[in-house]
Parts: C-alpha cells; sequence; structure tokens
C-alpha cells in the first residue's frame, strides 16, 4: 500500500516482508498456447518491464471454471477509474454485474484478448505471488503510560516524491520531531505493530478516543518519506538472529533483545504517512483505496508492476502451493515497493487481526505464479 505509492511487503510473513525469505522456487509448469482455429493472431505487445504474447482463451488453466460474481465487483470497482483503451469495455460491463457466469464469461472472450505475461526480452519468467492484508489494530487518540508510538499524518509542507528525514533521524533529531509536533494521528502499544501497518500501506484501527469512546476508522496510505525500503526480517536472517522472516519470529526476537530494537527499526528508512478515513458500512466492505484510486477487493484485486501491468487491467492468475492453489480472475489495483518484474504479484487477502484468516494467507503466500493479462480487443 502504495500499495497509493505504497511499499508492500515481499516475504514470508505478509506484503514485502515475505519477499525477504528464503528457500526453493517450484516452477509451474506452463499451461499448452493453443491458438483458436481460424483465428488471426494480434500482435505481441512490449512494455518496460514485460513482454506479452496473444494466447488462445483455452491456454488459460481452469478458464470456465471460476465464479466470477466477486471479480466483477473488482472489475466494477476498477471501472471507476479505468485503464486506458477500457471506457467502452467498462461501459458494457457495469450492465452485466447480475448476469450469470456463462454469460459473463462469453462476453469476455468476445470482448477480450488474453496475453501471456512474459519477461521484457521475450523469457520465461520465475513469477512469485505473495500477500498482504489490511490489519486491525487497537490505538489511542493521546499518548498514554502504554500507547507511546505515533501514527503521523504528512508533515507540513512535504511534497510527492521529496526526500525527507530518515526513520532514525524522525527519531533522534528534534528539528524531525518539531516538523511533526501535532501531527498524530493515533498512538499504539508497540513499534513492531506500527511498523506493520507502514508495511501493509494501511489498516483499520479501533481508536478510543479522550471521552472513552471506541470507533473504528481507517488510516489510510498519505505519503511516506522518499527512502527506499529495507526489510527488517531481511536484516535480521542475514544477521542469523532468526531462521524464518515471520512477524512472529521477529516479535520474539525484539522481546528477547530490547536493547536492540531501535537497531533493527532504523534498518528500514523507510517511514510512512497517514491519513484518517471514517468507516461507513459500505467502505467496511472494502479494503483501502490502492494505487489505482479504487477500493481493493479481498481475494481479487492484486499489486502489481505498473510497468508491467497497467492499473484496471484484468488479470488471470494461476498459482499452485500450500497456501493457495487456484486459477482465478483479479484486477491489476495496487503496488508496492517490493512487487518489481514482469509477473510479480501481491495478493490483497482481507483485513483482520492476528488470529484471523486474511493475516494467515498472507504471512504463508509465497508461491509460484504465472499471468495472462486480458486487454480489449
Amino acid at each position: 500500500m502504495k500499495r497509493v505509492a505504497r511499499w508492500a511487503v515481499a516475504a514470508g510473513i505478509v506484503g514485502s516482508l515475505a519477499a525477504c525469505a528464503v528457500g526453493p522456487r517450484v516452477v509451474l509448469e506452463p499451461a499448452p498456447e493453443v491458438p483458436a482455429p481460424g483465428a488471426a493472431e494480434p500482435a505481441a505487445r512490449q512494455h518496460s518491464k514485460s513482454r506479452w504474447v496473444p494466447v488462445a482463451w483455452n491456454a488459460l488453466p481452469g478458464w470456465g471454471q471460476d465464479g466470477l460474481h466477486d471479480a466483477w465487483n473488482a472489475l466494477i470497482q476498477g471501472c471507476e477509474r479505468p485503464a486506458a483503451g477500457f471506457e467502452a469495455v467498462c461501459a458494457e460491463a457495469r450492465p452485466l454485474a447480475f448476469a450469470d457466469a456463462p454469460r459473463q464469461q462469453a462476453w469476455m472472450q468476445e470482448r477480450l484478448q488474453p496475453y501471456r505475461v512474459l519477461e521484457a526480452d521475450g523469457r520465461e519468467p520465475e513469477g512469485l505471488l505473495t500477500g498482504y492484508y489490511e490489519p486491525i489494530m487497537d490505538a489511542t487518540r493521546e499518548p498514554t503510560a502504554t500507547n507511546r508510538v505515533p501514527l503521523h499524518a504528512v508533515p507540513a509542507g512535504l511534497a510527492a516524491g521529496q526526500r525527507w528525514y530518515t526513520r532514525q533521524q524522525i527519531d533522534t533529531l528534534p528539528e524531525a520531531q518539531a516538523a511533526l509536533r501535532g501531527r498524530a494521528i493515533a498512538w499504539l502499544a508497540d513499534p513492531i505493530d506500527a511498523l506493520i501497518l507502514q508495511i501493509q500501506g494501511s489498516g483499520r484501527v479501533n481508536i478510543t478516543e479522550p471521552d472513552g469512546r471506541v470507533r473504528q476508522v481507517r488510516l489510510a496510505f498519505a505519503a511516506h518519506n522518499g527512502h527506499t525500503y529495507q526489510s527488517v526480517g531481511r536484516w535480521l536472517l542475514d544477521q542469523g538472529a532468526i531462521r524464518e522472516a515471520s512477524w512472529e519470529s521477529i516479535k520474539a526476537w525484539a522481546r528477547q533483545n530490547p536493547e536492540r530494537l531501535n537497531e533493527m527499526l532504523w534498518s528500514n528508512p523507510r517511514t510512512v504517512f497517514f491519513r484518517e478515513e471514517p468507516m461507513t458500512p459500505l467502505t467496511a466492505a472494502f479494503g483501502p483505496r490502492g494505487a489505482q484510486g479504487v477500493p481493493l477487493t479481498p481475494g481479487r484485486s492484486i499489486a502489481v508492476d505498473p510497468q508491467s501491468i497497467p492499473y484496471g487491467t484484468p488479470v488471470w492468475l494461476a498459482t499452485q502451493g500450500p497456501a493457495l492453489a487456484t486459477n482465478r480472475l483479479v484486477l491489476a489495483q495496487d503496488t508496492g515497493g517490493a512487487i518489481v518484474g514482469a509477473v510479480r504479484a501481491d495478493l490483497f487477502t482481507g483485513w483482520g487481526g492476528w488470529n484471523d484468516e486474511a493475516y494467515r494467507q498472507a504471512a504463508t503466500l509465497k508461491q509460484p505464479l504465472r499471468l495472462w493479462v486480458l486487454w480489449p480487443r
């Protein structure tokens, strides 16, 4: 989140941290790509970080077996800000929101052309799928004896893309702290929870107001300080401090090494700033707005490298692994600092706390990936 120009997580935990885990990578066998008899094949399409090669619909593994209703909701959300060339497609897609799956499938085959996503030089990619989610955490409006970790709004005068103070400088320099005075939106008890929320790019907080009332609000990505994201999980792995890059391992290490907590946190110079958004029944039914500017749909929105796949593009996703085995329609609606390359995606799994399914799936999702974009004919 963003990823919003978010910097999502890529690792064996959630989002970008998951990409920091090390281990063997299994490569999926390619599906047969059989052109339709007598069809005039369109030309390949070149992008700065990918090459799209046209294929027939029967080259998509599992095509026709996916229930398209949830994906259609994500498609309609994306049509709030359609990708260039999708305006006419979106106009036709909206009335089909309540059509049955066979009708929706037939329309897609008529209006869209599938392309296999390859590396920019045409090589077969080693795709990677990870997950991210929207954490739910408890917070207070004012600092308390236990809640001493602030989440800040954007500092006054910080321009988009501007390089600002590092995380360490924010914690140690009086001039950085002065610039953030009065900008705290909420306060957390655990600095690692604050880091998790920043890595995910947004979150829901059950915030206790000064009068004792508790209400849930969304802290959405607003900006970052212009520094490159560095994984604290990778930092710990490189030192041999932990054996797996999971939030449980990181928190356990922090409890055992409180004198080195800041050293670990400061290894990631990037800090994210938030804006507060009220929650309504409608906004609570979807995730935060991604980089495309539309609400994310659990299980159907992915973060991609926009130099490989433009925002708003329907994508056929195929993955097989212990965390998820599926062939499904998803929408490219977000990005993240760790989401780089032709066939690299982060699946938005939903929202929840530590014991909820959205977190568990995001934390364990790290497996091979194949992608096909569906582009207007």
